[in-house]
This record gives C-alpha cells, sequence and structure tokens, in this order.
C-alpha cells in the first residue's frame, strides 16, 4: 500500500522548470509519429553508444515511412540492451503511461496508432502537461530571446530569455538589429541593444538561460569594456576569423551584462553545467559547475540556477550550492541520465545544503509526450529516495513530506517570482 509520503509526491502538481517544447502549432502541424513519440529523445544516444548505426538510428525515426513494424525491428536488438538505463526507463513509460503498451512489439505500435493520432491535435499538449503529467507550469528554452506569452496557456508556457549566442560570442548582428531596433556597430550599441531585449522581454520571461558549456569553457573572467570593444570590433568585421580567445573574451562580457540585466530585472540565470546530451563528444574540462566561483563571487546579488546536477561532478555542486548563498540546484534531465545517481544527490543535498535552494524537476524534452515519461520518473525515484530516509530514520514521514513539498513547488515559485509572474500572463492575454 502507498505511503502518505508516496501519495503526497504523486498527487501534487510538480513545478517543471526545463523544457525544450515547440509552440502549439508545431506540436499539431509538425508532430511526432508514434516511434518519434517514443524514441525520439536522449535515448538515441544510448542506442548509438550500445552499438546501433546513425543510419538505423535515423530509420527509427523516419515518419514518412509509415511501417512501424519494420522501424522497430531494425533497432529491437540493440533497444534489448539500453532499455534498463535512465533513457529506456523513460521510453518505457512513455510507452506504458501514455499508449498503455505493458511493452513496445510491433502488435503493440500498431494498436497504439489511433491513440497517438488522437493526441496530436489542438490543446493535446497543454493537456497531456497539465492533467496527465501533473505539471503546475512548464518553463520553456525555445532558443530564442522573445518570451511573448503563449496564447495556447499563457499561464502555463513560461519562457526564458535565451543568453547562449551572447554568452558563446555567436550572436547575429542583423538579426538582433532587426529584432531590438538598435543599430548593433560597436560596443556600446551592443549593450544597448541588450537592454532594449529585457525591457522587451522581461516583464514575461521566467529566467535567463544558456547552454554555452556546449562550446566552450564555464570558466569566466572579467573583461574590461576596451577588450570587448576591440573583439566585438574582429567579430563585426568576420564572425569566422575570430580568434578563441577573443571569442571568449567577448562571450564573458555579453555573459556579464545578462547577469547584470537579470539582476536588474529580478530574473535567475540558468546555466547548462555537466553531461552532454548526444554521444562521442564531451570535453569534460567545460562542464564543470566548478569554474563558475570567479562569476559567482562576482555577482552575489544574482540568482544562479545549476542544471542537470553537473553530473558526474556533483559533489562539487553540493558543495558549491553550500558555499554560495546565490546557487540554487535544479535536478532538470538528471533523473534520465542517472536516476541512482540523481537519488543519491537528494539524499547527500538534504544532509549539506539548505532545502530551499533544490528544484527536483525538469524534462528538458522537445514532446510532451516524453515530458510525462520524466515527470513519472522523477516521482518515482524521488519517493524511493526520501523514502529511504524516512526508513533509515533519518526524516520522519513529516519530514520528507515537507521536503517534497519545498522540492516540487514552493522553492521554484520563490526563485523564480512564479506566482507573480502567472498573475502578469494571465492578465497580459
Amino acid at each position: 500500500m502507498p505511503t502518505e509520503l508516496a501519495q503526497f509526491i504523486q498527487s501534487t502538481p510538480l513545478c517543471d522548470t526545463h523544457e525544450h517544447l515547440g509552440s502549439e502549432e508545431s506540436y499539431v502541424n509538425e508532430g511526432p509519429d508514434l516511434l518519434q513519440s517514443l524514441f525520439n529523445n536522449y535515448v538515441t544516444a544510448d542506442l548509438i553508444v550500445a552499438g546501433a548505426s546513425q543510419a538505423t538510428v535515423t530509420a527509427l525515426l523516419d515518419k514518412q515511412n509509415p511501417d512501424l513494424r519494420g522501424r522497430f525491428a531494425a533497432i529491437q536488438p540493440v533497444w534489448e540492451a539500453v532499455q534498463h538505463t535512465g533513457y529506456g526507463e523513460a521510453v518505457q513509460l512513455i510507452a506504458r503511461e501514455v499508449y498503455g503498451m505493458a511493452a513496445i512489439t510491433g502488435a503493440a505500435l500498431e494498436g497504439a496508432q489511433d491513440a497517438h493520432q488522437a493526441l496530436i491535435a489542438p490543446g493535446q499538449r497543454l493537456r497531456l502537461l497539465r492533467d496527465h503529467a501533473n505539471l503546475d507550469h512548464v518553463q520553456i528554452d525555445n532558443f530564442v530571446h522573445a518570451c511573448p506569452p503563449d496564447p495556447s496557456g499563457p499561464a502555463f508556457f513560461l519562457y526564458d530569455i535565451s543568453w547562449v549566442d551572447f554568452c558563446g560570442a555567436s550572436f547575429d548582428r542583423q538579426a538582433l538589429s532587426a529584432e531590438t531596433n538598435v543599430d548593433v556597430h560597436d560596443l556600446t550599441t551592443l549593450r544597448s541593444a541588450m537592454e532594449q531585449l529585457f525591457v522587451q522581454n522581461a516583464p514575461y520571461a521566467i529566467a535567463i538561460k544558456s547552454q554555452h558549456a556546449y562550446s566552450r569553457t564555464l570558466h569566466w573572467q572579467e573583461r574590461t569594456d576596451q577588450e570587448a570593444a576591440q573583439a566585438l570590433d574582429r567579430y563585426l568585421q568576420d564572425p569566422a576569423n575570430l580568434t578563441e580567445q577573443d571569442r571568449l573574451c567577448l562571450g564573458d562580457w555579453g555573459w556579464a551584462r545578462g547577469v547584470e540585466l537579470g539582476i536588474e530585472h529580478d530574473l535567475p540565470f540558468k546555466l547548462h553545467t555537466g553531461y552532454y546530451a548526444g554521444h562521442s563528444r564531451m570535453p569534460v574540462d567545460y562542464i564543470r559547475s566548478g569554474n563558475l566561483c570567479p562569476l559567482l563571487a562576482k555577482y552575489l546579488d544574482a540568482r544562479f540556477v545549476l542544471m542537470h546536477i553537473a553530473y558526474p561532478y556533483s559533489d562539487e555542486l553540493i558543495a558549491i550550492a553550500k558555499h554560495y548563498p546565490n546557487v540554487y540546484v535544479d535536478l532538470c534531465w538528471a533523473w534520465s541520465i542517472d536516476p541512482y545517481s540523481t537519488g543519491d544527490f537528494v539524499r547527500r543535498y538534504i544532509h549539506a545544503v539548505p532545502a530551499n535552494k533544490l528544484f527536483v524537476f525538469g524534462g528538458d524534452t522537445f514532446w510532451p509526450t516524453a515530458a510525462i515519461a520524466y515527470a513519472h520518473q522523477a516521482r518515482h525515484w524521488l519517493t524511493r529516495a526520501l523514502q529511504a530516509e524516512v526508513n533509515e530514520g533519518l526524516l520522519t514521514e513529516t519530514n520528507a513530506i515537507a521536503l517534497a513539498r519545498r522540492f516540487m513547488v514552493e522553492n521554484q515559485y520563490a526563485c523564480f517570482r512564479v506566482a507573480e509572474k502567472k498573475a502578469q500572463l494571465s492578465g497580459s492575454h
């Protein structure tokens, strides 16, 4: 029989602090077919690491081919090797929780076709996430600066201001000028354009987000305007000829301006730390959260949200969150990367770091069906971690429920000012 703790975690609406969901229009008009819904997520990396060819994975996800049995049969031997990883577990959860499949077979796939087609319809994106996954809201990074209210659910779909192109010195000058109506031709006008982006978007945005750890180190150092201006001049002449040092200089300068604007407009700054999506390319010296210490110490008034438990450097992240008042920890994606380590992380966090700085869930997905699975996965493994604390006498069940409430809802509402943002977005619609 489920414990009171398990019932609480299962029934409480969960704040989702990180997704890459497409728009309502793109979901309805360009949504996944059934095999894409199941497999077009992080599991493709495990499939290739386990020995599948890229061609086989590409064929699996080819929605132009109606042969569901054939597409799955080609990958099935490798699928059997990865079905128990965190990524594989999530695929099984999509199959079971969304489509009612006890196992993924050719017959089950064909039997689920009608149910899947019914989900690719107006309003289903919201229903799946709000009612099926039992999410309080979702925070979306759709890789752009603009954060207008989402008419398909203005108080449910909340958006980040993407800052990755400034942190990585990869912004499009012409597009930025058109977006802000500022002619960007030097450092002063670049700063003005950045300020204008916040004027336009900060009232509706839930946070700022950058994942530039995929293209450069997370180490930050302070840059003068003069240094940045010289790097910018070379960038505007020809971005392709920018040296690595110039790119880091201009990126550090732009990153700092984003942090300062976040402080001014009371928006947290989310940063990808740790593990890379995909496979076969991960320079581990880029991704450690410890690289951020100069930035964290410089901007003590900012709120930094460090994502993905900096996997595999989670001990370092525990220490950083314990030491810096301005650091919050987000378990988004972590449960599917390595559910055992993430459950262990929660237990170590409880006994080292103040309880008001942990966010327990973000799916980090493109399809709502995957978000359902990742939310289910997070609830299961969170229950397992907190129940172990109770069983070992380290927490009472009342303590564990109070922590679950903090980790699932209360901490997010406080850090991101969720109630205020929801009210503002509801009034804007």
